[in-house]
């Protein structure tokens, strides 16, 4: 498995593997608990309206996960690989509504 992930990350060694895939535990993590805090601040909870909550996900989650993916790559010396990987990412989620705009 750690061979196959070198190859997908394009990566040398399988501590390089090992750190990506502390980097995004330590992010998960920081964002579950920044989300409960900011959750808490606004006063949305589980009666909350379901679609409030997405729309705060959507909107505010999504792009502070992407900033603190970035935050812990740089910590744990490897901002240059979540930098390219983001970009990847955004440019697939792109790609998705240009062809349906397309259509």
């Amino acid at each position: 498995m750690i061979e196959k992930l070198k190859q997908r990350w394009n990566v040398k060694n399988g501590w390089d593997v090992l750190i990506i895939l502390v980097v995004f535990a330590c992010t998960g993590f920081s964002v579950l608990y920044v989300k409960r805090l900011l959750f808490e601040w606004i006063g949305l909870n589980e009666n909350s309206s379901g679609w409030i909550r997405w729309t705060v996900n959507i909107l505010i989650i999504l792009p502070l996960y992407q900033a603190i993916l970035l935050a812990w790559g740089w910590i744990w010396g490897k901002f240059t690989f979540f930098w390219e990987f983001e970009k990847r990412m955004f440019s697939r989620i792109g790609a998705i509504f240009r062809k349906k705009s397309q259509a």
